[in-house]
């Protein structure tokens, strides 16, 4: 297993026909303590793994939110929307099979955001993301990004699958910024500016 950074560079995805990426988060209190600590953390925090399907600079499909399989052939697949972070494992899933991506489609951008109103990157801890190779049917964790939570954003640029020629390689991306919540045209412009 190995943790991915900015300055490793691409990693190549050579023979990886089936990659996941998946982001868990446990839900925290922050400062409050007693009663109103314990109800913090029983609602958790709505963090969501978006993937977004470029073409070029434009975005043309959106995995996430309400999106499960904007391809309509299971090349781009979301697992749902978890609104908590509460139990084992990953909250929410993207898987890519890389095969059936339409050929116009160059790049797909992941990207965390608190996209819902009353969500914040503040209101999580120890979030992760885990990249799997499911190539065969089952998963294997590969490698782990940790992102910054040095941050007062809502929205960071995870990483990002680009087509090379007939293959795929991957970049972390790990930058953070600004998104409007529960604006999406915002969540767009700010994949393309990555």
């Amino acid at each position: 297993m190995i943790t991915l950074t900015k300055e490793d560079g691409p990693a190549d995805l050579d023979g990886v026909t089936h990659l996941s990426i998946g982001v868990s988060w446990d839900p925290t209190a922050g400062s409050s303590g007693g009663l109103m600590g314990k109800l913090r953390r029983k609602t958790g925090t709505d963090l969501d793994l978006i993937a977004i399907a470029m073409q070029g600079a434009d975005p043309v499909r959106l995995a996430g939110l309400d999106s499960l399989d904007p391809m309509g052939n299971g090349s781009l697949v979301h697992s749902g929307d978890n609104m908590t972070g509460h139990g084992a494992g990953d909250d929410e899933t993207v898987t890519v099979e890389f095969a059936r991506i339409p050929p116009n489609i160059t790049s797909i951008v992941f990207v965390a955001a608190a996209y819902k109103k009353g969500s914040s990157f503040q209101k999580a801890r120890n979030i992760s993301f885990k990249v799997y190779d499911a190539t065969g049917g089952s998963s294997q964790q590969v490698a782990d990004i940790w992102p910054s939570l040095l941050t007062q954003d809502n929205g960071c640029a995870v990483a990002k699958a680009v087509r090379a020629g007939g293959s795929w390689k991957l970049e972390v991306i790990n930058v953070t910024g600004k998104i409007k919540q529960g604006d999406e045209y915002s969540l767009m412009r700010f994949a393309v500016s990555k």
